[in-house]
């Protein structure tokens, strides 16, 4: 006896797997790219201020997060879309844009997510080839074909952290045609510290087939609340409305976001302590021989010798209780990505990786 069949393409969808924690709470989780300073205490105070009325329903349209991120970003408040994480975003865009036999296209590492919502809908995924990790202009567009629906692009990149300058996000929108959406996936812009590196709310604003999304889940520290949006233009702000639901991201979420991307100084913060923990990491690893990747993000994409030392290497350091990301499922088996944690995280896993190196 068999039940109900649903839709013959979800065979094939691969779920995601998120990183894993570590055992004990003492341990270091540097799995996930969170934010090792926590979240903002305006943002815990506007939480905390909403539990008392957890019986009623939150504002459909999150106005006042609306309006508080087109004030900090000087965005027109009718062409932003908030969702439950900017995953949500993603998976609401396969719905009003992909059909199966569609085609998407990606950066051979992009985030395994943009497959995850090609899949669901029945679309194929097209990876264009990368060169030393960095997404390629001309590889894209090269695999773009007449089926092509959505080229997706995270910029800076999960999990490698390299990013494309303005004038290549700028060569690949005019590369392709206006009936393709260029999705660009900031989840990681505000820790970019380079001078030609642009967030892409410009072109959202002015191109009819850009859209420019943001999370809060990485330097806000909101990873739990479940909290995204994005920018562009009102033709797809307008589906994206038509295919949510009407309550999509609850109340105490909309009321942390609000503080959160308010409190400039927290921001700040977050992104000083990823820069000096970041450069003192990259430091100690090229001390000890490594050759981590250039990273914009909060995370640095270790090369290793092969699949042998990553899982010798994982191993020892889950030993310890430091729990960093294999990489296999993106392609990169010999490669392990780390987070940028606190300063005691921090030096937990160098001396780990000094001593494992010492023991080889």
């Amino acid at each position: 006896m068999t039940g109900p069949r649903p839709r013959t393409h979800l065979d094939n969808v691969a779920l995601y797997k998120g990183g894993d924690a570590p055992k004990k709470a003492a341990g270091h989780k540097l799995s996930s790219n969170e934010n090792p300073l926590g979240c903002s205490p305006a943002a815990r105070a506007a939480l905390e201020e909403t539990l008392g009325r957890l019986e009623v329903y939150p504002d459909g349209n999150a106005t006042a997060l609306r309006e508080a991120i087109a004030s900090v970003y000087g965005l027109d408040m009718a062409r932003i879309f908030v969702g439950a994480g900017s995953d949500e975003v993603f998976q609401l865009l396969g719905q009003a844009f992909l059909s199966p036999g569609d085609e998407v296209v990606q950066s051979a590492t992009g985030f395994l997510v943009y497959r995850l919502i090609a899949q669901q809908a029945g679309a194929s995924v097209i990876y264009a080839e990368e060169a030393a990790y960095t997404a390629q202009v001309d590889a894209i567009l090269n695999a773009v074909t007449e089926r092509t629906r959505i080229v997706f692009l995270a910029n800076p990149n999960n999990p490698t952290g390299t990013y494309l300058p303005h004038d290549e996000i700028m060569r690949l929108y005019a590369g392709l045609r206006e009936d393709i959406l260029l999705v660009l996936d900031g989840a990681y812009s505000e820790y970019v510290q380079k001078n030609d590196y642009s967030g892409g709310f410009e072109l959202a604003g002015s191109a009819p087939n850009v859209l420019a999304t943001r999370t809060f889940s990485k330097i806000h520290g909101l990873a739990a609340l479940r909290v995204g949006w994005a920018y562009g233009p009102q033709s797809v702000i307008d589906a994206l409305n038509k295919v949510r639901g009407p309550f999509n991201v609850g109340g105490p979420s909309q009321a942390a976001a609000r503080a959160a991307i308010l409190d400039r100084s927290f921001v700040d913060l977050s992104s000083a302590h990823n820069a000096e923990e970041m450069s003192r990491l990259v430091l100690a690893l090229s001390g000890l021989g490594y050759a981590p990747v250039a990273s914009a993000a909060n995370f640095i994409l270790l090369p290793l010798d092969g699949e042998t030392e990553v899982a010798t290497l994982d191993a020892f350091l889950r030993d310890r209780d430091i729990v960093v990301r294999k990489l296999e499922d993106y392609g990169l088996p010999h490669c392990l990505r780390l987070s940028i944690g606190t300063t005691e995280a921090n030096s937990a896993l160098i001396e780990a990786i000094a001593a494992f190196k010492g023991v080889r």
